[in-house]
């Protein structure tokens, strides 16, 4: 199919084209809008910086533009030899303005609707915006939160590929564990978009792109200077400030500091803190050449009161909110830098290039299993890093039209290279000695992909070939080693996918997509068995449709299956990686966007999945904390008068926490409610988590473990026990 394409372009054959770009009133290029021909077939949408190009379209055919909380425009066309500049007015969001197009990211458009209706109050949040992902915090608030998605306890990050304006989050061969990706970084009022997909589907996206990917998209300029204040119950505080530095045809620049600081419910307190320090910059060269530039900056340090073993609980040895080693703790860091540039060859071609820099410091102590190896001293480790990440990828897009064939292609590479050096477990005490050392040395992992993928339109369906291939070279110094050795090894894998797409109409959208992904083993075993399942693949089907049966009711409903090669679990404290064989999961999903009135939004997402492992009698093939179902839903108001509100409630069933599900992790149910009014330039805001006071678990682990006063070991339930009823109240002024 690609060479059919490829040959169709190599003619450079096209029709009639017209070229645009769309904006807002403040002139900031709007993304992903719907282009839609009213005259005759034809669609497309805006790219990141609000240009289309529209093929197959004559002069006098009328020309549709709408996006979620933009009046819907239609436009004449006059002329074909200029380029249109188009202007959208801002209106109340309102799901008329949705429109299904034949794209296969067009699930998108659930995450424009929802941040529009549903505020984002924290970096969190952010990552709750995802259909049917839930998250986790068990680390005193600094620590990256712990991700499921589609039957998958993600840990951090290992199968899920997550980006922030193109910069990777994941961390290879992280000293707490693959993949570790941690947002904390990002200042949520500065996301202006969320683009995600399930599955190993998608030509640009590589390693983690199993269960899925996330990119988030910073604002490229501010409506409004702000400041906001927020304080709560256990010390929790926040202040924001956000300020527009230059705003014209040419130039767009702003900042965003956060700072936030909390106790915790615990009653060691937490003792939190984080500083977030972001900028941004954009400028047209010219009418065809466009640079940005984006730096930020965040560091956190705080104590934690580790896991809480349930038996501690149950004989009142500790409450709840008690703890057996509070000397957890820790603090982290990340600087980043990137420039991109976006180039207009011509009105069917462009190329977009990222290039980044991050420098990333980690430290962290915990305590898993108390006095389990050490009866005296107990067991607290630290995990340890300095990193540096370097990377730049390129990507060509074409355009083409030939006969009742219309479509594009883009070629893409991209590259990346790890350096984290004294990456380090040692076991401690008290946070200040280290006992001895268990893993030390230097990790260099580089990684290059590179991928070619078509789109082209035929009647009413859309075929969407690809391939991607990715090469990694592993290189581990061991520190500990007496002679200087380099241990190294390299291994590359192929990627084809095939995403088939029946558009019946604007309302209704039929799909089956399928691909081959994968996720990378850590350096230290890749490098050390010679490249042996250093790069376990990831196949995966789905078939769903989108449909709008009426106006204002979106619904998104999907059969899925996903199976590993093998899984790997990344056991922190022993510092080795350990394989968990081949997997396989499927699962019904559901997705429903409902405005019943102007004022009034609905969402529901609902998510059912089957997780087993291959090869294990039917009692011992349970995949460990793989949640079944998970339920997501929430009523919000947004009305003109200024009043603005919701309750949301989300629940995760209970779910086995070993093999052979004998131990349960328990599942829970929670209400949270937010409201607010806004008049002129003052914002008001009250949130209330777990309105219902409701016990329950954030994070829960099967562990083994020996306290201090015992003679044997015990595995059982160990949690982080989740918030209890917790107020916060906002304050912001806009200037």
């Amino acid at each position: 199919m690609l060479t059919i394409v490829l040959l169709l372009i190599n003619a450079n054959i096209y029709g009639q084209s017209l070229r645009g770009t769309v904006k807002d009133k403040n002139k900031i290029p709007i993304s992903g809008v719907n282009i839609i021909n009213l005259s005759r077939d034809g669609h497309t949408h805006t790219n990141d910086e609000g240009f289309f190009v529209f093929q197959k379209i004559e002069v006098g055919d009328t020309m549709q533009l709408s996006y979620v909380g933009f009046e819907t425009q239609n436009k004449i066309i006059q002329s074909l030899s200029e380029q249109l500049n188009i202007i959208l007015r801002e209106k109340p969001i309102s799901l008329d303005e949705i429109v299904i197009l034949p794209e296969i990211d067009a699930l998108n458009l659930i995450t424009d609707i929802d941040l529009e209706s549903k505020p984002v109050n924290s970096s969190q949040d952010i990552l709750r915006k995802i259909p049917g992902l839930f998250i986790g915090q068990h680390a005193g608030g600094g620590k990256a939160e712990q991700i499921f998605l589609r039957g998958f306890d993600i840990d951090h990050g290992t199968d899920i590929n997550i980006t922030v304006d193109g910069l990777p989050v994941n961390m290879v061969s992280h000293a707490h564990g693959q993949g570790y990706s941690d947002l904390h970084f990002v200042i949520p009022e500065t996301v202006d978009k969320i683009g995600f997909g399930k599955g190993p589907y998608y030509a640009n996206k590589g390693n983690f792109n199993t269960a899925g990917y996330v990119n988030f998209k910073t604002k490229r300029n501010l409506d409004y200077n702000s400041i906001k204040f927020e304080s709560g119950m256990f010390g929790s505080n926040r202040v924001l400030g956000m300020f527009n530095l230059l705003d014209n045809d040419k130039n767009d620049s702003y900042v965003a500091m956060e700072y936030l600081a909390g106790d915790g419910p615990f009653e060691s307190p937490q003792n939190f803190n984080r500083i977030n320090l972001f900028g941004k910059y954009s400028r047209n060269i010219s009418s065809t050449d466009n640079i940005g530039i984006t730096i930020s900056h965040f560091n956190s340090k705080w104590d934690a009161s580790g896991q809480v073993p349930q038996r501690a609980v149950d004989n009142g040895m500790i409450t709840r909110f008690g703890a057996i080693d509070d000397t957890e703790g820790g603090n982290t860091s990340r600087t980043n830098f990137s420039v991109n540039y976006l180039k207009t060859i011509d009105k069917q071609s462009y190329i977009k290039s990222l290039m980044y820099y991050s420098n990333y410091d980690f430290e962290l102590y915990s305590n898993f299993t108390f006095f389990l190896q050490d009866s005296i001293n107990g067991d607290q480790i630290r995990q340890k890093e300095n990193r540096s990440i370097f990377g730049f990828n390129s990507e060509y897009f074409r355009s083409y039209s030939f006969a009742n064939v219309e479509g594009n292609w883009q070629a893409g590479i991209d590259l990346r290279n790890d350096q984290s050096l004294n990456n380090e477990l040692s076991h401690t005490l008290n946070r200040k000695e280290v006992l001895n050392p268990i893993q030390l040395g230097d990790v260099y992992e580089t990684n290059f992909g590179a991928y070619l993928s078509a789109d082209f339109t035929f009647d009413k369906f859309t075929f969407n070939p690809a391939l991607r291939v990715d090469y990694f070279d592993f290189q581990y110094n061991d520190a500990l080693e007496t002679n200087y050795k380099t241990l190294s090894s390299n291994e590359a894998i192929f990627s084809p996918k095939l995403n088939v797409l029946y558009h019946f109409s604007n309302s209704l959208q039929v799909y089956a997509k399928a691909g081959k992904g994968f996720h990378s083993n850590d350096s230290r075993v890749s490098s050390q068995q010679n490249g042996k399942e250093a790069l376990p693949a990831a196949y995966g089907f789905d078939a769903g449709l989108i449909w709008k049966p009426i106006p204002r009711l979106l619904i998104n409903t999907a059969y899925w299956y996903l199976f590993l090669e093998q899984e790997f679990v990344y056991v922190g404290d022993a510092g080795i990686v350990e394989p968990s064989g081949k997997t396989q999961r499927q699962g019904f999903e559901l997705s429903i966007r409902y405005q019943p009135l102007d004022w009034l939004f609905w969402d529901f997402d609902a998510n059912y999945t089957h997780a087993r492992t291959i090869g294990e009698l039917e009692s011992e093939n349970y995949i460990p904390l793989a949640p079944d179902l998970t339920l997501i839903s929430g009523l919000n108001i947004i009305h003109k008068s200024g009043i603005y509100g919701g309750a949301n409630f989300r629940f995760i069933n209970d779910r086995p926490a070993n093999e052979n599900n004998t131990i349960v992790a328990e599942g829970y149910g929670i209400i949270d409610l937010n409201a607010g009014y806004k008049i002129k330039k003052i914002n008001l805001g009250l949130q209330i988590q777990n309105l219902l006071d409701t016990e329950w678990n954030e994070t829960q682990f099967a562990t083994e473990s020996r306290l201090q006063n015992e003679t044997t070991a015990t595995e059982e339930i160990h949690f982080t026990p989740g918030t209890p009823f917790f107020v916060k109240g906002m304050i912001e002024y806009k200037f």
